[in-house]
């Protein structure tokens, strides 16, 4: 007569089921920050050659060789170590064609249950004039939840991680959001889309909120500004008309250091949707209600 499994076998189970999911989940990671750096070295070493800029959705929205280059590479350390791994990238979409400003996946992810999300140069219009802010941001999504994010600033040798559950850390440190309170101390971020009338939606809310805080950023990269929430630079950031690639990392990254990530209003943010609003907690219903980004009509 076949004999039944004891509590201990069952408990067994589950401990071999955890060290070979962080296993995994530490291989992945290793992936990450290894695609990262090799994109990073490129945009460094690219710095004032030739960079045959040209222009994707609008005159402002640019992309350069190095974007693609970076691309390139981190596509190809990607599938050389998870070769069944599907990857949405930024300049080559999901599977090598031209990308969308959307995070569905195609034809060529359906059915994948590993998905990387890749920005390879966060901040290309700051790269091609030579301000120092921009970055690599790398995601992996499995079964539909990201729970790798690695987000790195070459300039800076700033490596933002996190792995779901686990906490956020920059260069191996812990990290955390600021305790911030009140908004008229509270520093914040924005960006601005590439379409006017985006830009034309989130200017009367800039005018609106600045007033009421201490001051607002605006310096064009949406996943670093992400990570400065994440780090306590920033009390809190907002955008309209971002995509998956400019954010997956860097959401992962600071709701792991304690913030809160939600849309426009107080449902928690999802890839698709149409505004993020990103801040250390404590003030993100006030953030909120001071944005007002939910009366928004596009």
């Amino acid at each position: 007569m076949p004999s039944t499994p004891s509590p201990d076998d069952s408990n067994t189970g589950a401990a071999d089921h955890d060290r070979d999911r962080d296993s995994a989940l530490d291989a992945y990671l290793a992936t990450a920050v290894q695609a990262a750096r090799e994109a990073a070295a490129i945009q460094l070493a690219e710095r004032g050659s030739d960079l045959q800029v040209s222009t994707k959705s609008s005159a402002v929205d640019l992309v350069t060789r190095v974007d693609k280059l970076c691309e390139e590479r981190i596509r190809h350390v990607i599938l050389a170590r998870h070769p069944g791994h599907a990857i949405l990238g930024e300049e080559q979409g999901d599977g090598g064609g031209p990308s969308q400003p959307d995070a569905t996946p195609t034809h060529s992810s359906a059915g994948r249950r590993h998905r990387w999300i890749v920005d390879p140069l966060d901040g290309t219009v700051n790269y091609a004039h030579g301000f120092p802010f921009y970055c690599v941001s790398i995601a992996l999504e499995i079964d539909g939840t990201v729970e790798v994010g690695v987000v790195y600033d070459g300039e800076r040798d700033e490596l933002f991680s996190a792995v779901r559950g686990r906490g956020a850390t920059l260069n191996g440190d812990p990290i955390g959001v600021s305790t911030t309170t009140a908004p008229r101390s509270a520093l914040l971020a924005t960006g601005f889309a590439y379409v006017e009338d985006k830009i034309a939606l989130n200017v009367p809310v800039f005018a609106r909120v600045l007033p009421q805080v201490q001051s607002i950023r605006r310096p064009g990269a949406a996943a670093l500004d992400i990570c400065y929430v994440a780090c306590g630079r920033l009390d809190g950031f907002w955008e309209l008309a971002l995509n998956s690639w400019d954010v997956a990392a860097g959401v992962l990254i600071v709701r792991e250091a304690g913030g809160t990530v939600t849309g426009a209003g107080s449902a928690p943010y999802r890839l698709d949707d149409p505004v993020l609003v990103a801040s250390n907690g404590h003030l993100h219903a006030t953030l909120l209600d001071l944005l007002r980004l939910d009366q928004l009509r596009a």
